[in-house]
């Protein structure tokens, strides 16, 4: 006999009105996004206090952090989106196993990026953009990422997971505190103990460490599911649906990775490296605003897969639209203070004229284009949500891959270091056009 979920979380799930629900959902995964962003941007700006090209180190292992990122969503919203729509159909036993299943799958995946990475560690910090000036500082930080691998890519599982089931709160105490502990020790190991690019490396995995344990300890509240060896299922059904329900984060969260060594190769030909620095504090600035917005978007897919899952298409489309709409005022705002602010938000992180006039360029370039992302971000997430795995990961490829990997080849070549800043917002825009008919196409159907 099919296992039923417990009626309260399903009466929260199907039954709150859609807006309450979303902001409701969307308030702890804001606050951990956003915090989970400051700590991202912790490293650069203390690493900022010690030279440009510490910055610009940080700003290259980046890609290798996307990375491990990818394979994160890859197994959270994969085996995420698929438990959720298992709970809205009531079918508790699948979701278990999946549960467990997506965890076991990404601490294998885990060890082979850290085995793989400290093996070849010298010729990946070449590839990603690494020079004679960056390489000592390169290496130091991402030899001790690697090592943080496994815990890293399994907080972003349980994690997701735990959001999935309608659990956000304690995703977002999880992540807070691997995040307090994480800006913390940033300035004791970087600037009191001068353990340099190796300290801030040392407070990151710190951190992601303690989230990892704390996110554990909360899949065992609130009728949460929770992981089992016996519920580990490696097997064809199961690896297909994450494969899925995951490949979109996986495009889009690997095709990040490709994009940002692209440019900071491109970035580093045309400006050296004030020019890799100014990018890199540009991305990780973007990457804090865009962070509220996905937090707020993840607040609605757990109604989107649950109600899916349920036949309830109308609170799923209800949904969609007042995200869409929400997301594009509050990117809006956003937009107008970094282009106001460009000089001094990039001088905040470092205090060097050339990496200030390049950063601050580029800064106001892409919040021109910010408000698109809404748009973009929205139709993925609900795409995805839904379970159509091919509309959703050619959306969520658009931005960083289809049309940002063209763009960043030809427009340095015809403008010079001003096409490398124009790279971005250009791929903004056709990304917007391609997601919104994607997405459009499914919401006629329901």
């Amino acid at each position: 006999m099919t296992e039923r979920k417990r009626p309260d979380k399903s009466a929260l799930l199907t039954q709150t009105p859609v807006p309450q629900l979303i902001v409701r959902l969307a308030i702890p995964t804001m606050i951990s996004m956003l915090v989970t962003g400051l700590y991202n941007t912790a490293d650069t700006y203390f690493v900022g206090r010690i030279s440009t090209q510490a910055t610009a180190a940080v700003g290259l292992v980046f890609s290798v952090m996307a990375i491990i990122q990818a394979l994160g969503f890859f197994c959270g919203h994969g085996s995420g989106n698929y438990l959720s729509r298992q709970l809205g159909s009531g079918n508790i036993r699948e979701a278990s196993e999946m549960a467990s299943t997506g965890f076991a799958v990404a601490l294998i995946l885990g060890v082979i990026v850290a085995s793989v990475g400290l093996i070849f560690i010298r010729p990946i910090a070449f590839l990603i953009g690494a020079t004679e000036t960056t390489l000592r500082d390169t290496i130091a930080y991402m030899r001790i990422i690697l090592l943080g691998a496994p815990l890293m890519i399994g907080q972003f599982v349980i994690n997701n997971q735990l959001r999935f089931q309608g659990n956000a709160i304690y995703a977002m105490v999880g992540l807070m505190c691997g995040a307090v502990l994480n800006i913390g020790l940033d300035p004791l190991l970087i600037l009191v103990l001068g353990m340099g690019v190796s300290g801030a490396a040392i407070a990151t995995v710190s951190g992601q460490f303690i989230s990892f344990l704390v996110l554990l300890l909360g899949t065992g509240k609130s009728g949460s599911i929770t992981f089992s060896v016996r519920n580990v299922h490696i097997n064809r059904h199961y690896l297909l649906e994450i494969v899925n329900g995951g490949a979109p984060s996986l495009f889009r969260q690997g095709l990040n990775s490709v994009s940002t060594l692209l440019l900071n190769h491109t970035a580093g030909s045309f400006g050296g490296d004030a020019a890799i620095a100014g990018m890199s504090i540009v991305n990780r600035t973007m990457m804090l605003i865009a962070s509220a917005l996905i937090g707020f978007g993840q607040g609605y897919q757990p109604v989107c897969s649950y109600n899916y899952g349920a036949g309830l298409f109308k609170r799923v489309k209800q949904g969609f639209f007042f995200c869409v709409k929400y997301g594009v005022i509050f990117l809006c705002a956003s937009s107008a203070v970094a282009f106001i602010f460009a000089p001094e938000i990039v001088e905040w992180f470092r205090n060097d004229p050339d990496v200030v006039r390049i950063g601050a360029e580029a800064l106001r370039y892409q919040a021109v284009s910010l408000p698109l992302m809404g748009v973009t971000i929205i139709c993925n997430m609900m795409l995805q949500s839904s379970g159509k795995g091919v509309k959703a990961s050619i959306a969520a490829s658009a931005r960083s891959g289809l049309f940002f990997i063209p763009l960043i080849i030809v427009l340095p070549r015809l403008f010079g270091l001003k096409g490398v800043m124009l790279s971005q917002p250009v791929a903004d825009l056709f990304a917007m056009f391609l997601a919104l008919p994607l997405a459009w196409s499914e919401l006629e159907k329901m």
